[in-house]
């Protein structure tokens, strides 16, 4: 690829900032001074700016446990973004959140900018496990458990695939319940709906795991950490 594109995927800087660095002349390729953006590199290539190797990564993968306030999007004019948590150093361009937490889920949420990753764990007919721990207004039982396994139809008809629900903790003087659900879908406010359709409410959500990911114990709100390439396959 042309090395502005390259050292601009890597976060050096925007196509002009990195023009820029050409014509101050500290950007090399194999050792040998770059004169043109045009200039076509290889991926095993050994780029250097001012000192600096720069070696090229196709993808990154970032666990974040997302915080309460802050929405699953790339940008917004008015709230802040699950992106505007990273690093500017880590901000590479393509990065955006797979799937979406609303803006008062908390808990594991993947950014990456591997579409075809992001694909796979979507993709409904790839039934990739959610698990999510929640806070209910209302008193879960067993009869919840078997509704929800039976694959619920919502209020405007949506039939929802099977789920798994475990009750957890209950307190039946406050009308609490502390629950666990297994889900295979996403869809808009899917478990909140789903409570709402057998008379509870959702109080508080956190995404613990993702198919085979799950969020570190050491890792607090708000935090993110990268996750390797083999770690991902």
């Amino acid at each position: 690829m042309r090395i502005d594109k390259y050292l601009a995927n890597m976060n050096v800087g925007s196509r002009k900032e990195v023009h820029s660095l050409i014509k101050k002349k500290v950007v090399t390729v194999n050792g040998e001074l770059v004169t043109t953006p045009k200039q076509q590199v290889k991926e095993d290539d050994l780029v250097v700016v001012d000192g600096n190797e720069i070696a090229y990564q196709q993808y990154h993968y970032f666990l974040l446990n997302k915080p309460k306030g802050v929405i699953s999007a790339t940008e917004d004019r008015s709230q802040q973004t699950v992106i505007s948590l990273l690093k500017t150093k880590d901000r590479y361009q393509g990065i955006a959140p797979v799937g979406r937490l609303d803006k008062y889920t908390t808990g594991l949420l993947l950014l990456t900018n591997d579409g075809a990753l992001a694909h796979e764990l979507l993709a409904p007919n790839k039934h990739v496990t959610k698990v999510y721990r929640a806070k209910i207004s209302g008193v879960a039982s067993e009869g919840t458990i078997k509704t929800f396994a039976s694959g619920i139809t919502l209020g405007d008809g949506t039939k929802l695939k099977p789920a798994k629900l475990e009750i957890l903790a209950q307190d039946k003087v406050h009308n609490l319940s502390q629950i666990e659900i297994q889900i295979q879908e996403g869809k808009y406010h899917q478990i909140k709906r789903m409570f709402g359709a057998v008379g509870m409410k959702v109080l508080e959500l956190d995404r613990i795991s993702m198919g085979k990911l799950s969020l570190p114990t050491d890792l607090k709100r708000g935090q993110y950490q990268e996750i390797t390439r083999d770690k991902i396959k």
